[in-house]
């Protein structure tokens, strides 16, 4: 790894939940280009896990707040003030094609780190399927969260917004794990060619400290022993299959020709879809 740059937050509330951290420097892996904030690395886990309560607690304030300034009056178009919310229509819409195409198993599936289990309860509503969540930081009250034990196999792993999160390997090692020997890992996040090298980036956040590239995320793949990917532009998901098979070609050819567009690609290895940056 060597130094990429540096980011400090001068503006509200930013400034106030980087106070004990300061200035953020980023490095960057000579060979693949994955790149990592040694600063959020270093930071001790006390630290770390205020920083994650503070900044999610402010999203779910904010989302509130905006959710009571509109229920009683005409529809509005929602705007988020706090990020870049996955998807989540489009990424159960997905797993749902997906399933009914016998591509997924959907009667075990567990969204890993599920957060505020949104997704969950969109594929509960919308489809009438049921998806375990997972989540140690944060809870919903509405919904029933699963435990976790080191060891849980699944035939599918649906993770949204976490691999920016991470501080260390093992975290991926956990989820990866979790994954059966035939089944596969569906995944939401931002992985492109090149990241770039610079502050203003809109994927570079208070809590978001690692990013991958193609290359990284085609190590991985190997490292982890998955065969193929799928990735879906309408739900910005990639689904990575631990065994090949012939047969879901021809079913993701199936989809894209009855959908009438290129709803799904597929590739042995990882799907470098995202070229620019």
């Amino acid at each position: 790894m060597s130094y990429y740059f540096s980011k400090e937050y001068l503006e509200e509330p930013f400034i106030s939940f980087m106070k004990e951290i300061g200035k953020i420097e980023y490095y960057k892996c000579v060979k693949c280009g994955f790149v990592f904030s040694k600063t959020h690395s270093e930071l001790s886990h006390k630290v770390w896990e205020k920083l994650n309560n503070d900044w999610h607690h402010y999203e779910e304030f904010e989302k509130t707040k905006r959710y009571n300034n509109i229920k009683s009056h005409t529809a509005l178009p929602f705007h988020s003030s706090t990020g870049n919310p996955p998807p989540y229509l489009e990424q159960v819409t997905m797993l749902n094609v997906l399933y009914i195409n016998g591509i997924i198993d959907l009667s075990d599936i567990l969204d890993f780190a599920g957060g505020y289990g949104t997704a969950s309860k969109i594929l509960q509503k919308y489809f009438n399927f049921e998806m375990k969540v997972y989540d140690p930081y944060v809870h919903d009250n509405i919904i029933d969260y699963t435990n976790y034990y080191r060891g849980d196999k699944h035939k599918s792993v649906f993770n949204s917004a976490m691999f920016e999160h991470i501080t260390k390997r093992d975290d991926l090692e956990i989820l990866n794990d979790l994954v059966d020997d035939d089944g596969c890992l569906i995944l939401h996040t931002v992985i492109c060619e090149r990241i770039p090298d610079d502050p203003d980036w809109f994927y570079f956040g208070v809590v978001h400290c690692a990013f991958h590239t193609n290359k990284s995320m085609e190590i991985l793949m190997q490292q982890w022993n998955y065969s193929c990917s799928i990735y879906c532009p309408k739900s910005k998901c990639w689904v990575l299959f631990k065994k090949e098979s012939d047969l879901r070609l021809e079913k993701i050819n199936l989809i894209n020709m009855e959908l009438q567009n290129n709803y799904l690609y597929y590739k042995k290895g990882f799907l470098d879809y995202w070229k620019g940056f």
